[in-house]
């Protein structure tokens, strides 16, 4: 078991089905009837040539590049391809995403065993496969979308910052960036990650603790006994034994880390104070950084073993419970938000109701706008699911840490036009990352949701195509 058990049981499904789609379906389709002429264009050294249909930066051609690239000396020794250009074939630009859906499993092991170094090897293996059984990230495995590449620079990026190797993380997001416009955002939110992690966990001999005991004793004054307990549990911490550190030094890592009851003011006035004290440092380690509603009810339904349990619906109210009146006046606001969200924003956009090849066409038409009520019947849903992924970083995050992530996740999804479930997949995976399910049960219950619906899906792309009656050739449903 591990990663090397990981990457031989994705490759395993990676290679019988690239070899299944590109020979059911050998010319490109849907978007892809843009990106492989593009990325061909890029082969033959054409790099002026650009088609204004496409939204996306160019990082996925390069990446093809160095991939077509690598196995050009191979396939000239056996006079498969007499040319670097005749390589990139549909079926050869599509095995990028083979490649990269192989190399992002690793990683999410990777960030597994460094988030939770207790969980034994095998489950984290299981936790690597289920998550690379996810049916968005699945699906466009096979094809030539921006979608797994995105998703692995992300991860990629968002590891080399775990482990605090800040530049080559700004360099890895700065590819993030070039694949997918968007990742800026996530990038951000991974730069706000590493200095959280410094700030509030990392020990600093400069940074001096009756700063920090003072404006969380201020911010306390007015709380009950069990805050200020809380409280004061955040100042009683060991002091770091790295060389030259003295009664002033920043607390010791090993009881800031697992202290997830303070405050959000408090923990964000840490921060600042952290933040001036090392603020050459923090510069110098951040500066690369600096150069360049549907989701929560997908998400849980993506987790659906966790979220929609009993136990899940029990445990939440009784955290309302235990904070009331203030978490009923928290759930009152989120209805009220919700319900004029959802009766000012819910925009039928062109392109969704125009493509009946999308499963987003289907959910509209036949669940949201099914009758006039529909879509506030389902309010109801979506804060229960918001709520449900709250409660669940809560217990292994700090307070701004879900903030931050909340903050990211609706920067780049409110601006969307589309409801796009291919959007949601790097929020999916943080939230995936960071909710710490133990029980396998729970793991090998989504494993076969996501296995049972990429069924479904792959086979209805494969044998089951259409025609229009308005334009010629093979439609296919896809995500």
């Amino acid at each position: 078991m591990g990663k090397v058990a990981v990457a031989v049981i994705v490759s395993l499904w990676v290679i019988s089905l690239s070899i299944l789609v590109n020979h059911i379906v050998p010319e490109p389709y849907m978007d892809e009837i843009f990106h492989i002429p593009q990325a061909q264009q890029y082969c033959i050294g054409n790099f002026r040539s650009w088609d204004p249909m496409i939204t996306t930066p160019p990082g996925l051609y390069y990446l093809s590049l160095v991939h077509v690239a690598s196995l050009f000396p191979g396939m000239s020794i056996v006079q498969a391809a007499s040319s670097f250009s005749e390589i990139c074939s549909t079926a050869i630009l599509r095995s990028v995403n083979g490649v990269l859906a192989v190399l992002c499993s690793i990683l999410v092991y990777e960030i597994i065993t460094l988030l939770r170094p207790t969980l034994s090897e095998g489950k984290a293996t299981i936790c690597a496969v289920v998550l690379a059984l996810y049916p968005l990230h699945w699906f466009f495995t096979f094809l030539y979308y921006t979608d797994v590449a995105s998703l692995t620079a992300v991860l990629a990026m968002y590891l080399a910052c775990l482990k605090k190797s800040y530049w080559l993380s700004a360099v890895l997001g700065a590819l993030a960036v070039v694949i997918r416009q968007t990742n800026i955002v996530w990038m951000l939110f991974v730069a706000c990650t590493g200095v959280i992690n410094i700030t509030l966990v990392r020990p600093r001999d400069n940074v001096e603790v009756n700063d920090i005991d003072t404006a969380i004793r201020k911010s306390n004054q007015s709380t009950s006994n069990d805050d200020l307990k809380s409280g004061s549990n955040l100042r009683q911490r060991k002091f770091s034994n790295s060389p030259g550190a003295d009664k002033h030094s920043m607390p010791s890592a090993s009881l800031v880390s697992t202290n997830h009851s303070s405050g959000l003011l408090d923990e964000v006035k840490v921060i600042f104070l952290a933040l001036w004290h090392m603020k050459w440092e923090l510069l110098v380690s951040f500066s690369p950084f600096l150069m360049i509603m549907y989701f929560g009810l997908v998400s849980a339904l993506a987790v659906a073993p966790l979220h929609c349990s009993k136990g899940q619906v029990v445990d939440l109210f009784q955290s309302f419970w235990k904070r009331r009146p203030i978490s009923f006046f928290q759930v009152f606001v989120a209805v009220i938000a919700g319900f004029f969200s959802v009766h000012s924003f819910s925009i039928a956009h062109p392109y969704l109701i125009a493509d009946n090849r999308h499963y987003p066409f289907y959910l509209w038409r036949k669940v949201i706008n099914a009758h006039w009520l529909m879509k506030y019947l389902l309010v109801p849903l979506y804060v229960y699911s918001w709520f449900s992924i709250f409660q669940t970083l809560g217990k292994v995050q700090r307070k701004i840490w879900v903030l931050a992530f909340f903050l990211a996740t609706a920067a780049v999804l409110v601006p969307a036009p589309l409801i796009e479930f291919r959007y949601y997949t790097i929020p999916f995976y943080f939230i995936i990352l960071h909710s710490h399910i133990n029980d396998y049960q729970s793991w090998l219950l989504m494993g076969l949701l996501y296995l049972a619906i990429n069924v479904f899906t792959i086979t209805i792309f494969l044998f089951r195509p259409f025609h229009w009656d308005h334009e010629p050739g093979i439609q296919r449903f896809i995500w």
